[in-house]
């Protein structure tokens, strides 16, 4: 996978104003939702070794400057004693690749390092971690369920790959009938042009794009 150092932490706060400024350009109309913290969950999709440190086999250069932002958000949702869910991709042998194995040849084993969540976001004792084998958090894995339990109501997306498993997580949070909201600076891919296209198609029919900022910002008020 190619992947491309397109955002830092010197550079993040600048790119993403960009991008919500082409979001905001091509979409006149917004949708009547306003995110609150009670009832939302956040999200943290596949912030793993094999992503999002520098030892792994698939490294992204851009974790280097999402993580923060991941973690600030963590800080929020743990203060309020919100809900707080990770996803880990991984597979169990070959057989366990399903369609992924006609795109990938390499893959995440459950039993590596590699699987694991990085130490940086690690998930608490309360948290629970979802086990996953595709791009969907919610396919087979009984998050759906648990949310549901927790009369979660919204989803708030971080994490890896957008284009990839990010933007399948909100799609199926949206037909599962849950509020999806994305903060553009703390999920990351492999290209800007992958991010960017990926959170472009999403505002125009699936969630709101913010930024982790504004959100932290607005739950103060």
């Amino acid at each position: 996978m190619l992947t491309d150092r397109f955002v830092t932490p010197e550079n993040l706060t600048d790119k993403t104003a960009y991008w919500l400024d082409q979001i905001h350009a091509r979409n006149r109309t917004k949708p009547d939702l306003v995110l609150e913290p009670s009832k939302c969950a956040l999200l943290v999709v596949d912030m793993l070794h094999y992503f999002a440190h520098p030892d792994g086999r698939v490294y992204l250069p851009s974790t280097e400057a999402v993580i923060p932002r991941i973690s600030t958000l963590l800080r929020y949702w743990r203060d309020i004693s919100g809900t707080v869910v990770f996803t880990r991709h991984c597979h169990r042998g070959k057989d366990d690749l399903g369609m992924l194995g006609k795109f990938f040849s390499d893959y995440i084993n459950c039993g590596s390092h590699e699987s694991e969540i990085i130490s940086r976001l690690a998930p608490s004792a309360e948290e629970r971690v979802f086990r996953k084998n595709t791009y969907d958090a919610f396919y087979r894995t009984g998050l759906e369920e648990y949310l549901r339990e927790l009369n979660i109501e919204q989803v708030l997306v971080t994490g890896v790959l957008t284009h990839l498993c990010c933007e399948t997580a909100a799609r199926s949070a949206f037909v599962r009938g849950f509020e999806v909201y994305i903060a553009a600076d703390a999920l990351t891919s492999s290209t800007e042009e992958l991010h960017l296209g990926s959170l472009l198609g999403l505002a125009n029919g699936f969630a709101v794009i913010s930024d982790t900022a504004s959100i932290c910002s607005f739950r103060r008020g």
